[in-house]
């Protein structure tokens, strides 16, 4: 028969045998990869700001401002940017009026343009639109108004709608 310390000593030899197979460091993880994706569609977004040419009374000298539009498209995207005629009476193409309030019919003659250079900014693609190309980043267009010399309508608020358009 083993005495107690000769069982306490084999035992002790078989935990200390067994112990490193039952280990975390002893056993081999099991992998697997697998692949994150995400598709990129060519896509382009546009805010607009409006343009307020202020008060004022005979309109014998000309009146500009100008305004802002932000246009971000994916990086590499072409782009063109129009702006339509505006919601004012008698306006079409690059023409554009503003309008009075309720019967009053006259209107207020307003000029919007690409450059400082007085190109007509128009809704017509490859005639009198803006191009760029995307950047990924957000792109500043600047709006140059202009109110010409023109008969001094009746005390009113004039306003016209214009719609900025993305083309991609």
């Amino acid at each position: 028969m083993m005495s107690t310390s000769n069982r306490n000593r084999v035992l002790a030899a078989v935990l200390a045998a067994v112990m490193p197979f039952t280990s975390a460091y002893a056993v081999s993880p099991q992998t697997k990869t697998f692949d994150v994706t995400m598709t990129v569609i060519a896509d382009c977004t546009i805010n607009a700001a409006g343009i307020n040419f202020g008060q004022t009374g005979v309109i014998t000298t000309a009146k500009t401002g100008q305004s802002n539009l932000t246009v971000t498209c994916t990086n590499t995207t072409p782009y063109n940017v129009g702006l339509d005629a505006g919601d004012g009476t008698g306006s079409t193409g690059t023409t554009r009026y503003m309008v009075g309030t309720g019967t009053n019919t006259d209107k207020v003659q307003v000029n919007l343009y690409r450059d400082a250079n007085s190109s007509l900014w128009g809704n017509t693609q490859g005639s009198n639109t803006v191009t760029g190309t995307g950047t990924g980043n957000a792109q500043t267009l600047t709006v140059y108004g202009e109110i010409p010399v023109q008969k001094s309508p009746a005390p009113d608020t004039y306003k016209s709608t214009i719609t900025a358009s993305i083309y991609f």
